[in-house]
């Protein structure tokens, strides 16, 4: 029979426990959807993507790190220093511990503030305005759709209607569509119609709140997706009764696709901006889209 005391066993199950846990661990991030934290869409989908996924992972990696050194040090502690039997009266007392509560206070300091460096870099770089965009999308939202324009060819979608996810208009083919090309330097300007929304394409990972009569300063998303293909749209922020079924797709196409679609949209008489006419808040007057802006 061992001698070894009973800490030393217990010790040993945990870093054993541990072990395994890790091992797991990298088993599984093998995956595609591990290594991107589970995140929609591919890695590379916009110029944008790549920022906010690698955002992302770290900060959980780094969670990660610091739950199993706490949790550890808090099982160790249990099990170092647990009341043996027969163990009479109770251990020393310590009023306090300067260099443990200056550890304490330090470590998560650092930790916030590593965490707020690289938080405030990509966000900046995601946020930064291109000057001179190839596209530039004018987004209405309103109660429950959304409208489309295309600032620089002077053309607009069909005005957006609601989809109701019980009938024909729950069809992705249905749903309010944006067109962008693959490739190309775009700027979506974004504002409501009545109330608050939020656009959000999923597998982009980016949403922007909008607000009636806001002006288009702050009020912008600029990507350049790099993915062919339809993703998911969808208002981000409660808005009213059917805030559910205010849905859209973002259709990325090669270039010689969106010149066509653009063609399609001029022959059809869909010719201009969809303004102010469709506005159910005429109190808060919206600012044009601007071709050339300036920021305050």
């Amino acid at each position: 029979m061992s001698t070894e005391p009973r800490s030393k066993h217990a010790g040993r199950r945990i870093a054993a426990l541990l072990a395994g846990l890790g091992t797991m661990a990298a088993l599984t991030s093998c995956s595609a959807e591990v290594q991107r934290g589970f995140l929609p869409g591919e890695r590379d989908t916009t110029d944008n993507t790549v920022l906010i996924t690698d955002l992302w992972v770290n900060s959980w990696i780094a969670a990660v790190i610091v739950g199993v050194i706490t949790w550890g040090l808090m099982i160790w502690v249990i099990v170092a220093y647990r009341r043996r039997k027969n163990t009479v009266g109770f251990p020393a007392q310590m009023s306090y511990n300067l260099p443990m509560e200056v550890f304490y206070l330090s470590v998560p300091l650092m930790i916030v503030g590593v965490l707020f460096v690289f938080t405030d870099r990509d966000q900046r770089a995601i946020d930064a305005r291109d000057p001179n965009p190839d596209v530039v999308i004018d987004v209405r939202g309103k109660q429950w759709s959304w409208d489309f324009n295309y600032v620089k060819e002077d053309v607009h979608e069909d005005p957006g209607v609601q989809a109701h996810l019980t009938g024909d208009w729950g069809a992705p083919e249905r749903l309010p569509t944006l067109y962008l090309p693959v490739g190309k330097k775009v700027e979506i300007q974004v504002n409501s119609r009545d109330v608050q929304h939020s656009f959000w394409v999923v597998e982009f990972l980016q949403k922007r709140d909008m607000y009636p009569g806001e002006n288009q300063y702050n009020r912008y998303i600029n990507i350049t997706p790099n993915r062919t293909g339809t993703f998911t749209g969808k208002c981000a922020e409660l808005c009213g009764e059917y805030h559910s079924e205010m849905l859209f797709n973002v259709r990325v196409v090669t270039q010689q696709e969106y010149d066509s679609h653009i063609a399609d949209l001029r022959a059809r008489g869909n010719t201009g901006i969809l303004g102010d006419q469709y506005d159910k808040n005429p109190a808060r007057p919206f600012l044009e889209p601007a071709q050339e802006r300036t920021e305050p």
